[in-house]
């Protein structure tokens, strides 16, 4: 499909960027915060204006013939391999557009309120426009190597955002974690696609356009590679790509340290976009993994294995934004479960009903924080239900929905995924996937009940955030609240030719039925333990059990025992001592030096001051030239 010509495109991205170029360039001094403010908040009401506009137009094509491309130029060009810096709006990139620009736009507002006298706000404005540009650039790209281009621009400014008080060491050290932690998921993505794009090119096809790799995926499943098909090598290095950027086992370790960037940014990177570019690039390449069934499984049992695990290091958080951490790693284990089962239009809508309910809830953690005065354990919260009641009422739709209570979005894309996994997965893996439903249903009671309910033992008091703050959280909770509804039918039609969706199984009403039985027993049990105390059962009864949960299994203390130290002696003592300063600095810098030296002081001899001598150096060069030339 060659696709419609369709030059608005770019501007979908040229008006984050223009954003980011005001902000960054003129600054405080000259925009001032309130100029900075509605400028980074214009400029991506834009851009959805703009995603809104060839969302209308993409709509009034044959269902056949919905793609919408537009080509700048022509970016890569050897021989005959040539790459376009091109973008393509159909339907799967038209709701991640949708969702980037609608969910960011919310963000921003909010943002002018939070970071209100802030002195870097500017500053912040400018790496938020950046960021959706980059992930917009993502989203839209038309062939995997610009789609690379924006994959590597969000990790850059996740690193900027996340470490945006950088003055603090510990704020500084997330950000760097979080950048080093996605290059090297990043290093995968890079080997799957040039393993794709080099045996392509040995059969003859030079086009890396999604297009053309659609078409000519079958080919590759005539090679293997260390006896494996090439398929499934690809599918492998590529799912690692998406390991780093959407949080999976093993390298979800950067997305709870995150948390250390301001709380919009949560909402924006943990929510709504980068997290979720992994599992866009799964949907995005369906036709890749279609032919790889066993990088499938791997997928799947990774995000199974993903959900479970964060749901329970959730269980015993005490700060309110590790909590919804934790949890946005587990909801995007439900999504590469879906993936891993090969009903990708069920991952996107989960995808598109979490960035609702997770940004609200982010949001609402952030409208507490700030009502706090920066306080963010759960356990010096509590009624603040009382002094909060805006934010209370708002949250609690949030909390409603990722519950999955019936009705609400949450329900009905993780009901969608359960019953997927079930008929693809078996019943092993639906199971745990059940009882990770009950345990997201109990850690977000736990944290509303703590929050808002349970009596206060701090005496410190609140104050309900301003409307710049609850609104944008107001519309997020109608989208909590409905959006689940009004997309399960129409979003699967809408993603029909990109990712087919096959109807209800004859099993659905009842394994419905026991989702939603094991929601309510987990909100039910969160209840029954935390109020009107929190209970200490775990700790009194289990308490070595209680310490390896409470400490996140000790993931970040291995990683550090057994990679990070070992590394960085090896850099210290080998690379640095042996390269560095014996090679570089003993050999090639300091040892050139004094050899220049010595020839220096050799020389220095022969000017003694006699001309005799300088007559006979003189003339026997000169005798040696003829020599030479004759």
């Amino acid at each position: 499909m060659e696709g419609n010509y369709y030059p608005l495109l770019k501007w979908i991205l040229a008006a984050p960027l223009a954003g980011f170029l005001l902000n960054g360039l003129l600054g405080k001094k000259l925009l001032g915060e309130r100029a900075g403010g509605v400028i980074g908040s214009l400029a991506i009401l834009a851009s959805f204006i703009l995603a809104a506009m060839a969302f209308t137009d993409l709509l009034k094509l044959p269902v056949e013939n919905r793609l919408l491309r537009d080509t700048l130029y022509s970016w890569i060009s050897a021989g005959t391999f040539g790459v376009d810096a091109a973008f393509r709006f159909d339907p799967l990139s038209a709701v991640m557009a949708l969702i980037v620009t609608g969910v960011s736009f919310l963000i921003h507002v909010y943002s002018t309120g939070y970071m209100h006298g802030d002195e870097g706000y500017n500053r912040y404005f400018a790496y938020l426009n950046l960021f959706v540009f980059f992930m917009l650039t993502l989203v839209l790209a038309d062939n995997p190597l610009v789609m690379f281009v924006g994959w590597e621009g969000v990790g850059l400014c996740s690193y900027l955002l996340i470490g945006f008080w950088y003055e603090d060491p510990e704020k500084a050290a997330a950000g760097k974690k979080a950048f080093i932690t996605n290059r090297v998921g990043d290093a995968g993505f890079l080997l799957g696609l040039m393993l794709a794009a080099a045996l392509l090119a040995a059969k003859g096809v030079l086009a890396l356009d999604f297009a053309s790799l659609e078409k000519n995926a079958p080919l590759l499943t005539s090679f293997t590679v260390l006896g494996i098909g090439a398929p499934t090598v690809i599918c492998l290095l590529l799912f690692f790509g998406a390991t780093g950027k959407s949080a999976q086992f093993p390298l979800y370790v950067w997305l709870p340290d995150a948390m250390a960037g301001p709380t919009p940014v949560s909402a924006l990177i943990h929510a709504a976009t980068m997290v979720t570019a992994g599992v866009y690039m799964l949907a995005r390449l369906h036709f890749l993994y279609a032919l790889a069934p066993k990088a499938l499984e791997v997928v799947m049992l990774t995000g199974c294995f993903t959900a479970f695990f964060a749901a329970v290091i959730a269980l015993l958080q005490k700060d309110i934004k590790k909590v919804l951490a934790y949890s946005t790693v587990s909801q995007l284990g439900y999504m590469f479960m879906a993936a891993g089962a090969g009903a990708f239009s069920a991952s996107v809508f989960h995808l598109a009903t979490h960035a609702f309910f997770k940004a609200l809830l982010f949001l609402g953690a952030g409208s507490v924080i700030h009502g706090m005065s920066g306080e963010q354990d759960m356990f010096k919260m509590g009624g603040l239900r009382r002094e909060m009641p805006f934010t209370f009422l708002l949250v609690a739709a949030g909390w409603l929905a990722i519950a999955g209570v019936p009705g609400l979005s949450g329900f009905y894309s993780k009901d969608l995924i359960l019953e997927k996994v079930f008929e693809h997965g078996g019943l092993l893996i639906w199971g745990v996937g059940v009882l990770t439903a009950g345990l997201t249903a109990f850690y977000t009671t736990r944290l509303f009940v703590l929050t808002f309910l349970r009596e206060r033992r701090a005496q410190k008091h609140a104050h309900e955030s301003p409307l710049s703050m609850t609104l944008p959280m107001t519309a997020l909770a109608l989208l909590a609240v409905a959006g689940g509804f009004m997309l399960k039918d129409r979003l699967f039609t809408f993603l029909e030719p990109v990712a087919e969706h096959a109807p209800a199984g004859p099993e659905a009403a009842r394994l419905m039925f026991i989702s939603v039985a094991a929601g309510l027993t987990g909100l039910a049990g969160a209840f029954a333990l935390t109020l009107p105390k929190p209970a200490n059962f775990l700790k009194n009864t289990m308490s070595h059990l209680h310490a390896v949960v409470f400490h996140k299994f000790y993931v970040d203390e291995i990683y550090s025992a057994f990679i990070v130290k070992p590394l960085k002696t090896f850099a210290g003592r080998v690379l640095f001592q042996l390269v560095d300063a014996g090679l570089i600095d003993g050999l090639m810098v300091n040892g050139s030096a004094r050899a220049s030296y010595a020839a220096g002081r050799l020389l220095a001899r022969a000017q003694n001051g006699r001309l005799d001598v300088y007559a006979l150096v003189f003339a026997a060069g000169v005798a040696l030239m003829l020599y030479w030339i004759i």
